[in-house]
């Protein structure tokens, strides 16, 4: 049996098994198998010792790990570097090497939603999805003006220092001073959910498009109000959807992973968990 799983606390929530099982099912791979494991910083240093490296083919990583695994690792790659953040390990013979899909996540989503090389880009949140959505907006060339609102500016010191190793450097506001950066061409949120709730009317109100990380509860306000304005939407789970198919291809070696097979999966559990919720 091969194994793969993903990591993190809280976890309990993720999609990644729904998602990795559906595409092992179209692969036809019976003998591999996907976890998830509750797993703290403290944890993953004693979690990666005890694994038998001929059954780990490769690990899934939430928060808080995605800087621990980092440090963790046998190599790290030079976008993982240049972010600050890993949300993946590969088995690379006996060690492991970490790596970032997150921003294939975010870069696919955008462009398979027909979403515009921004000119301009707003970005709410300075957490490691902000760094992320940096390096896609990055790697999608966008070359104008990116400004990044914080509710608290003191705490954007990571993420200003990934914006100068991606090479695009950015400006830093309160998110309280919203109103005066809205002349943007895409907002993307990577705010908690319900953060952004309060700018919904606001976010509309401009000729931005929204990129909002947020998959459930869906649509979140402001996503309904862009919509219904006529603006473009994606949602957290085409993201979520496109950096876990990167990382069945990293696990698995198999360069054509069923997509629309993880999809359909992962749009009926969202629907399962909205009814089992409204009951």
């Amino acid at each position: 049996m091969t194994r793969a799983a993903v990591l993190g606390s809280p976890v309990a929530h993720s999609l990644s098994p729904v998602l990795h099982t559906a595409a092992y099912a179209a692969l036809g791979l019976d003998d591999w198998s996907y976890g998830l494991v509750e797993c703290d910083e403290a944890g993953l240093a004693p979690f990666l010792a005890e694994l038998d490296p001929s059954e780990w083919a490769g690990l899934s990583l939430t928060m808080p790990l995605k800087r621990r695994a980092m440090d963790l690792a046998d190599e790290v790659t030079d976008l993982a570097t240049a972010v600050g953040g890993a949300n993946t390990l590969v088995r690379r013979g006996a060690g492991w090497s970490a790596l970032n899909t997150d921003v294939e996540g975010i870069a696919t989503a955008l462009t398979e939603a027909g979403v515009a090389v921004p000119a301009s880009t707003l970005v709410l949140g300075a957490g490691a999805t902000a760094a992320s959505a940096l390096a896609a907006l990055r790697d999608l060339g966008t070359t104008g003006p990116v400004t990044v609102l914080a509710r608290d500016t003191a705490r954007t010191g990571e993420v200003t220092a990934a914006a100068e190793r991606l090479g695009r450097p950015v400006r830093v506001a309160p998110l309280a001073e919203i109103d005066h950066h809205l002349d943007a061409d895409l907002v993307v949120s990577t705010l908690p959910s319900g953060a952004t709730d309060g700018y919904a009317t606001r976010i509309a109100a401009s000729r931005a498009d929204l990129f909002d990380v947020i998959y459930a509860p869906w649509p979140t306000a402001a996503a309904s109000a862009v919509a219904a304005r006529g603006g473009r939407v994606v949602g957290g789970f085409p993201m979520l959807l496109h950096q876990a198919a990167a990382q069945v291809r990293l696990m698995t070696g198999i360069g054509d992973v069923p997509v629309e097979a993880m999809r359909a999966a992962g749009e009926a559990e969202l629907l399962r968990r909205s009814a089992r919720v409204a009951h």
